[in-house]
């Protein structure tokens, strides 16, 4: 199911680089049009960011060998955690994969992003939010977690 998951992001990735092209494409003749593929297109660069971050949280659990369950097709989650069977140090290490990545989609977007566009503002304001959100809903439970605190439940793997 991983190799789906993967396929999937390939193509999120794909069109996302489809939909910057066709914003360089129309950025000159502004207009509706122009502004609806700048929005889009940042969304999709938003998108491909998450994904990211979530694929490095799943890199961290496999480092740290943890048991994990990929998630569906239509899910956000790449995979679930099992809280029942990892110890604090795999959550640790699952979670810093995906902070380590949030960090590598930032300098992506400041080094190949093209800022002085409306589409790069957009992307860019999104995904510094994305990185605040972590910072406000990820990065406590870890730091809990890595000073003893017990692992919090996570979103739970459908039947």
């Amino acid at each position: 199911m991983f190799g789906k998951l993967a396929l999937r992001e390939l193509i999120v990735l794909i069109v996302c680089l489809g939909l910057w092209q066709l914003d360089a494409a129309l950025r000159a003749q502004g207009g509706g049009i122009a502004i609806a593929v700048a929005l889009v297109t940042a969304l999709s660069t938003v998108l491909a960011g998450f994904l990211a971050h979530e694929w490095g949280h799943l890199g961290g659990a496999w480092l740290t060998r943890s048991a994990v369950a990929p998630g569906g097709l239509f899910s956000p989650f790449v995979f679930y955690f099992d809280t029942e069977r990892n110890t604090a140090r795999q959550f640790v290490g699952m979670s810093l994969g995906g902070f380590v990545t949030s960090c590598v989609v930032v300098a992506l977007v400041f080094a190949l992003v093209p800022l002085r566009t409306l589409a790069g503002q957009l992307a860019l304001g999104v995904v510094l939010l994305g990185v605040v959100a972590t910072l406000i809903l990820e990065v406590p439970a870890a730091w809990k977690v890595a000073h003893g605190a017990p692992l919090p439940r996570g979103p739970e793997r459908p039947a």
